[in-house]
This record gives C-alpha cells, structure tokens and sequence, in this order.
C-alpha cells in the first residue's frame, strides 16, 4: 500500500496547450500549488508551455522543488523553463518519460492531447503489470476523463481487461482529494489474462 510517508515526488503529464476553458489552468495551477505544499517533488516535461508551465509556475510560487525532464529537441528549440529547481535533458521522448518513471512515487495526468494520454496508459499499463506498480490517477476537471472511464468500461465488458484493472486509475476533479487517494492506493493483486492458463 502507498503511504504518505513513501510518496515523495509525483509526476505530472499535461498538455502543452491551455485548453478550452479557464477552468483547466485553475485547475493546473491548483495542483502545483497543492503539491508543493504538501512538500512533494513534482516531476513534468520541463517546458513552460500551456498547462505544463502553468503547474510548473504553481508549485514554485509555493516554494516547491520541480524537476523538469525535456528531450534534446524540445531544449534546443529554447523551451526549457527557465525557473525550474533542476532539470535534465534526455536524448528523446522515450528517455524522458523513462526518467520521469523513474524519478516519481505516483503519477497524475492533466487534461491534454495525444502526448498526455500516452503517457497516462503508459504509467497505468506498466502498474499493470507491476513493472513497477505505481498509483496513477487522473485530475478529472470538467469530466475531462470520462469517455477514458467509458472506454475502459467497454474493454471490461469485451473481455479484454479485468475490472480490478479498470479500477485502479484514480479520477477525481480535486487536487486535495486525488493527492490523498493516490497516497492511500494500493495495487491490484491480479493478473492481466483473462481466461488463460497462468491467468
């Protein structure tokens, strides 16, 4: 079981835009702020845009410690966050969300695009199959998140998944709320096949 005491750092993927709605980077700005107060490390792409900068920016503001992980091109095209407690460039995008793995207790998605939701299935994937089991939730503002709920459902329903695999991403439109959830997560004790010898 996660505790507080062993949550120590969480990795944030976010979009690199701002969204529709005010209410994405409110939302954005009160997780930093959240994170940094409750004396977590947050870890994220290391760039200054959209909703990346605007956690970023957030938890600084706070006095918190950010770890900015940035692939080459994204540092040689100059969008490394300038204000960032540390950073480290890898060599590509595949190097970066392994670094990020690496360096965070837990993982929280934001609202964003292509990028966000890979990275977010990524990290829920590899806690599948405990590779390793690390709590992953998502910061459902707007029901952001949903149709991924109802996707997943789908998956269950055509025995491609099994609930308690469903179960463990974590939804909830409340930065306190999703932050002690995460700390209170414990990992499925099932395998993934469903049906199968080994299963």
């Amino acid at each position: 079981m996660k505790t507080e005491q062993n949550l120590r750092s969480v990795a944030v993927f976010s979009g690199s835009n701002f969204g529709a709605s005010p209410e994405y980077a409110e939302a954005a700005r009160t997780l930093g702020t959240t994170i940094a107060r409750r004396g977590l490390i947050l870890v994220y792409g290391g760039t200054g845009k959209g909703l990346m900068g605007v956690v970023a920016d957030a938890a600084l503001a706070e006095g918190g410690e950010v770890v900015g992980i940035i692939n080459q091109r994204l540092f040689d095209r100059g969008h490394l966050h300038p204000g960032l407690s540390r950073h480290e460039v890898a060599t590509d995008m595949r190097t970066r969300k392994a670094r990020m793995g690496e360096l965070a207790d837990a993982f929280i998605a934001l609202p964003g695009g292509l990028g966000t939701l890979e990275e977010l299935f990524e990290a829920a994937t590899l806690t599948q199959l405990a590779d390793p089991a690390k709590a992953v939730g998502c910061l459902n503002v707007r029901g952001f998140y949903n149709p991924v709920l109802h996707l997943l459902d789908h998956a269950v329903q055509e025995g491609f998944m099994k609930a308690e695999h469903r179960d463990m991403l974590v939804l909830d439109a409340a930065p306190e709320n999703l932050l002690d959830r995460l700390q209170q997560w414990t990992a499925p004790t099932v395998t993934k096949w469903i049906g199968q010898p080994g299963s």
